[in-house]
């Protein structure tokens, strides 16, 4: 089995993309297979520099990484189709001697003009078996005359002939059944005004030189597979199997998933960062935003595949045991962005405490805007347990724990309004007294000395504890309370109740 992937560098790679990606190779490793990169670069006019580094990068950082293809070597090279024009003219060549192509001379401004007669009269124009002879091909000028404009270098594109009277049936892996009538067809263009081969051509010559079994790709391109089917009958090829993926869907489930949905509803539809060479406009990856490659790929695969099992955690290992083209369905997939956030958190959750602390450290030094020294360091490795469980990104770090490394400079109103009362500052004063005289400084035997106070004094163990929170970290949320005193350090506790009685007196009025 030979499969393949092969974007055009016109941009960043879409996770539809990805997903595409992903299929092909879960395919080509469940059945000990090939998975070739080739890059589809015709059209020069859409291509964007830095495009091609960035979809190789993308691949390699999901954990897609080619067997073969442009980058990475393989004897069915160039991989690169700008690289390949002398295979695509000597293959042109073969359908124009058959008769399966001709020259057509039509002017861009003809067309457009023939077109609008055509609207004029409530028609679509479709440059067909009806028209051809009709219009400026070799088809139906005289041999002569098309070698005089040949020699004269007039310009022209290469139209395929698309049988007369004819259906088109196929079986598609996905979809079933597909049958079009031919007289639905236009004659596509092959070869563009400036001699390189349009997508349908250069991907039906590639895919057969290189010996790909299975084309896997979106459900776009299902409208051109009658014309691809015709093609590989024109050369005498056997065709592929295909299958046509559906699309991802926006989070209302109207719709195909486009970077303007992302950028209105806050996520990112690119697996990285990408900034635009032609505007610096920088839009947002998923890469960038924390996610690991592991619940991206999950995410992924099951966007439009279900493994027919209640199992939605799955390593790339898992994927490839699992993976069947039969269960991939044919109706769009909603992608839903707090979905994408679950997987993401099953993920996290699944790495080690040393996998996280080395992902924690760069996040704490950065809002501490320096390097952590070796006993802070030591410090980060005693907070994690009490905070890992409610991390989803690294990021979140700093937002459960960042008051265990910098002492609150406000307190959230919401919580101060709540639990600040009048007689709270009292309480707190006896509080710090009490603290002050327990040793040794464990969360254990802080819990057990306070806790037999508040009972003694008849008050209930929220009206402590919270205000005793709120000074220590500036809102209500947080690890164990006892936990926290004991990593915080008797002195640093003190100096926090001490600071926060000095600060929010205003709250005995509230």
């Amino acid at each position: 089995m030979r499969v393949r992937f092969a974007p055009s560098p016109t941009g960043p790679l879409h996770m539809g993309g990805v997903r595409t990606a992903l299929y092909n190779y879960l395919l080509a490793r469940k059945n000990n297979g090939s998975f070739i990169l080739r890059i589809e670069d015709t059209d020069q006019k859409r291509f964007v520099p830095g495009a091609v580094e960035y979809i190789r990068e993308a691949l390699e950082w999901a954990g897609i990484v080619p067997d073969e293809g442009y980058g990475y070597g393989g004897e069915y090279g160039p991989y690169r189709q700008s690289e390949r024009k002398e295979i695509y003219d000597r293959y042109i060549r073969r359908l124009l001697d058959e008769g399966k192509a001709y020259y057509a001379f039509d002017t861009p401004e003809e067309l457009d003009r023939i077109r609008k007669e055509y609207e004029s009269r409530g028609e679509t124009f479709m440059y067909n078996a009806t028209v051809r002879q009709k219009m400026r091909n070799s088809l139906s000028l005289p041999a002569e005359e098309t070698q005089r404009l040949l020699a004269g270098g007039a310009p022209y594109t290469i139209r395929f002939r698309i049988p007369e009277n004819r259906k088109i049936k196929v079986k598609d892996l996905v979809r079933g059944d597909v049958e079009v009538d031919a007289s639905v067809l236009d004659d596509k263009v092959l070869v563009k005004s400036d001699g390189l081969p349009t997508y349908h051509l250069a991907n039906i010559v590639d895919d057969h030189l290189m010996g790909i079994t299975h084309v896997i790709r979106g459900e776009e391109w299902l409208p051109s597979l009658p014309l691809h089917i015709l093609l590989y009958e024109a050369f005498g090829w056997t065709p592929p199997a295909f299958a046509h993926l559906p699309l991802i869907l926006k989070p209302t489930g109207k719709g195909k998933l486009s970077k303007r949905d992302g950028d209105a509803g806050g996520f990112p539809v690119f697996p990285l960062e990408w900034k635009d060479p032609r505007t610096g406009q920088v839009s947002p990856g998923y890469r960038e935003q924390g996610y690991l490659p592991e619940a991206f790929v999950n995410m992924l695969a099951l966007l439009g595949w279900n493994p027919g099992t209640e199992q939605e955690i799955f390593s790339m290992d898992e994927l490839v045991e699992a993976f069947d083209l039969s269960r991939i369905n044919k109706s769009g997939a909603r992608f839903d962005p707090e979905k994408a956030k679950w997987f993401q958190h099953q993920h996290f959750q699944r790495l080690s405490d040393e996998e996280i602390w080395k992902k924690i450290i760069p996040v704490t030094e950065t809002h501490l805007g320096r390097p952590l020294t070796e006993e802070e360091k030591n410090y980060t490795r005693q907070i994690l347990p009490l905070v890992r469980e409610r991390l989803t990104f690294p990021e979140d770090f700093w937002k459960w724990a960042g008051y265990f490394y910098q002492r609150p400079e406000a307190y959230h109103p919401k919580a101060v309004k709540k639990q600040w009362k009048n007689q709270t500052p009292q309480i707190l004063e006896e509080v710090k007294d009490v603290l002050a005289t327990i040793t040794p400084w464990e969360a254990g035997i802080i819990k057990e000395q306070l806790s037999e106070w508040i009972q003694n004094n008849g008050l209930g163990f929220g009206k402590v504890l919270q205000p005793l929170r709120l000074a220590l970290a500036g809102d209500l949320k947080g690890p164990d309370l006892f936990a926290m005193m004991e990593l915080l350090g008797k002195e640093e506790t003190l100096e926090r109740i001490r600071l926060a009685l000095e600060r929010l007196p205003s709250a005995k009025e509230q």
